[in-house]
């Protein structure tokens, strides 16, 4: 019952950890502007995300255009684009196998193994997209810091870490912590039900009974006799 609630509660949270990831996918904030040095503009901000770049006025007025060419990118935008979108694939397959694998579920019948083993492969796919929204994340904000502290980039090209960083620093960290607890569910006896298959007991019901050893005789060489009056 407690490895079922424990099954329920981190499926749960890796599939808010799936959403957040596709929330990150869509976010224009992965890069926003650096207010720094005398030229400070107050009035707008920009946000550069993996699919377009936006101009955000305080006024609420917002215009967003898209990148016109993919292989103008930079690599990390490149490398970000692929991998969130494998994440989200990965995140997909994930909710499917593992849903397949619960205890709560009537997929697989009554093998507890098969539903262990499911269970056990969702849980290490879900580590899999944690760590494919983390890598693109990560490379992005090291990007960004990279370029914040080199003299040579103009201030007006410096840009800060976005929301969507940040989003995606705790989908990852949702994901690979609920894919380790929904591994962890599976029962020890379940995982290690083949060596104690493979092990083959002494039957004493079906052996032959055998004889008692007759009582050996006393000779005068082993039991010294004594005449008693």
């Amino acid at each position: 019952m407690v490895n079922t609630g424990m099954q329920l509660i981190s499926f749960t949270c890796a599939v808010t950890g799936w959403i957040m990831a596709i929330a990150v996918t869509a976010l224009p904030q992965w890069k926003v502007s650096a207010f720094i040095g005398s030229n400070i503009l107050t009035s707008e901000i920009k946000w550069e995300g993996i699919w377009m770049n936006c101009i955000y006025q305080t006024t609420g007025h917002m215009q967003c255009k898209t990148y016109d060419s993919m292989l103008a990118l930079p690599p990390d935008i490149q490398a970000a684009r692929a991998l969130m979108c494998l994440a989200i694939f990965m995140g997909w397959l994930s909710c499917t196998v593992s849903c397949c694998g619960m205890k709560c579920t009537t997929c697989a019948g009554d093998d507890r193994r098969a539903k262990a083993g499911i269970a056990l492969s969702g849980g290490v796919l879900f580590i899999l997209t944690g760590l494919c929204v983390l890598i693109p994340v990560s490379w992005t904000a090291n990007t960004v810091i990279q370029d914040f502290h080199n003299p040579n980039v103009p201030l007006m090209h410096k840009r800060e870490l976005g929301q969507a960083i940040y989003l995606g620093w705790a989908a990852a960290v949702i994901l690979m912590i609920s894919g380790a607890v929904l591994s962890s569910t599976c029962p020890l006896m379940e995982r290690g039900g083949r060596y104690r298959r493979g092990y083959i007991g002494r039957s004493f019901a079906n052996s032959p009974a055998l004889a008692p050893d007759p009582p050996k005789p006393i000779t005068s060489n082993s039991v010294p006799l004594k005449e008693y009056v």
